[in-house]
């Protein structure tokens, strides 16, 4: 199967957000502060990692279908959908603000092209699934550092009667 024009750019809209979120998880890693910073950093890791590995495998099967992936640095300037990470530290809750919304824009991104993606190539359409399940899931357990906790908690007598001995 040769890729379409439109195939090619639909994917080629997915991929430069993949590696644009390598990029910027990479930015963010590096200057990370604050509060749980360890526990982000290692997390940001996770994510790097896969957006690098899902970037290589949507390239290789844009080959597969006969399209040209772009990932140079002008292609990714100019054709990601993620908005720009601030340079410098940056704070742990704006950093999990920060990339929650990266993970949101590529998922976005592959959305927004899925069906087209599914009418001409359902395995392509299968891949990206893959990634928006992993990316959204990243999405969750990242927005879980800020999100506030809605459970009001009660001790029980006894317990309160253990911790006093």
């Amino acid at each position: 199967m040769k890729a379409s024009k439109e195939l090619t750019t639909n994917l080629q809209a997915v991929l430069v957000d993949l590696i644009e979120l390598h990029l910027q998880g990479k930015q963010a890693h590096w200057n990370v502060v604050g509060k749980n910073f360890r526990d982000l950093h290692l997390q940001l890791d996770e994510i790097i990692e896969d957006a690098r590995v899902f970037a290589d495998e949507l390239a290789e099967r844009m080959r597969a279908l006969e399209a040209v992936p772009d990932g140079r640095s002008v292609a990714v300037a100019q054709g990601t959908s993620l908005p720009p990470f601030p340079a410098g530290l940056v704070d742990t809750k704006d950093t999990v603000t920060l990339t929650v919304g990266m993970l949101n824009a590529a998922v976005g991104t592959m959305r927004e092209v899925h069906d087209q993606v599914d009418e001409e190539d359902p395995t392509t359409a299968d891949i990206l699934h893959g990634f928006i399940s992993k990316l959204e899931q990243y999405a969750w357990m990242v927005n879980a550092e800020n999100v506030k906790p809605t459970a009001s908690v009660v001790t029980p007598d006894h317990a309160n009667a253990q911790a006093t001995l």
